[in-house]
């Protein structure tokens, strides 16, 4: 088994490679993948000293499977040449997600619809994976008719530089800005670039994925996505319209019962996710379930998820473990 970690020096890469370690992947030959300014570069992993190989010596080296997270236009260049050599490519960026012929995967969702044809996969945004994660068992019960949520999303998700600009600000140090406003006692409702529509590329994508992954492009879905000053992992504030009646406490069974799904709600101890605790862990926590009393059929919910780990990293290696446990690879 021969794994490739295709920007393995990057935020998303550094915690891949923690993943891998802790969930002992199997492996029998590891690369370690970067863009030319980072190639010869030396990573510890398990004891052992890696050199960082350019793109061309991996694809030359045809590796099973190829664990992407450099970027959409890495990706569109180079995902393809992999394939082409025969290693089946799991993509963290933007660029495969809403194409038709490629499948967008949440394992505990749809896994099952994996093939030993499918080449490139794509793994969804961080903030819709921890969505569909909640929304998923509740659809098949309930039926959803609409969706709204608010993002207040981690630094991290911006990457290092926008990690630097907040230490800086904390700091009283002039620095590179990752964002266009100081992002330190702040809040910024502007992730990635605008669309035409008005909304941001990240609140469409909670749109366009949401409806791939539950394969229901009937469910009306509204997003308004914010960036925050936390690093722990991001929080969603959601309401829920129901085709059917439901019951709190059924609801709290269900998602209880969801595998990879933490229920923490009680408001008599103040028990409700946070960012703080959901940090370097691999769940979505799930709580302030509440009816909607202004509309019927109605769910308030608050979810939270580390965005590097189940919203990027673990969700990718989750997709790799399921290839390999069903010999798709």
């Amino acid at each position: 088994m021969k794994v490739a970690v295709v920007g393995a020096t990057g935020m998303v890469g550094e915690v891949m490679l923690k993943v891998l370690e802790e969930r002992n992947f199997p492996f029998t030959e590891l690369m370690l993948v970067a863009s030319e300014r980072s190639v010869g570069k030396e990573i510890v992993f398990k004891n052992k000293t890696y050199k960082v190989i350019g793109l061309a010596d991996a694809v030359a080296s045809k590796p099973d499977v190829a664990l992407f997270s450099a970027g959409g236009d890495t990706s569109l260049e180079w995902a393809p040449k992999f394939a082409e050599a025969g290693t089946t490519v799991i993509d963290n960026s933007s660029a495969w997600r809403m194409d038709a012929t490629k499948k967008l995967v949440v394992p505990e969702i749809n896994a099952d619809q994996l093939t030993k044809e499918d080449k490139i996969i794509a793994n969804p945004n961080c903030s819709t994976i921890q969505l569909v994660m909640t929304l998923a068992p509740l659809h098949k019960k309930y039926r959803i008719k609409r969706i709204i949520v608010s993002t207040y999303q981690s630094i991290t998700g911006t990457g290092l530089k926008a990690v630097k600009q907040l230490e800086n600000e904390m700091a009283g140090i002039q620095g590179e800005m990752a964002y266009h406003y100081p992002i330190h006692k702040n809040a910024i409702p502007h992730c990635d670039v605008f669309e035409e529509n008005g909304y941001t590329k990240e609140e469409m994508k909670l749109v366009r994925e949401t409806q791939k992954i539950l394969d229901d492009r009937t469910i009306a879905v509204t997003a308004t996505a914010v960036r925050i000053p936390t690093e722990g992992g991001h929080s969603e504030s959601v309401n829920i319209e129901f085709e059917n009646d439901f019951d709190v406490t059924e609801v709290r069974k269900l998602l209880s019962q969801t595998p990879g799904v933490v229920v923490q709600d009680n408001t008599d101890v103040n028990t409700y996710p946070m960012p703080i605790y959901a940090n370097g862990k691999d769940d979505v926590f799930v709580g302030r379930i509440r009816r909607d009393g202004s509309q019927p059929n109605s769910l308030n919910l608050w979810i939270v998820s580390d965005n590097l780990r189940k919203g990027a990293a673990t969700n990718t290696i989750q997709i790799a473990e399921y290839l390999i446990a069903n010999n798709l690879l």
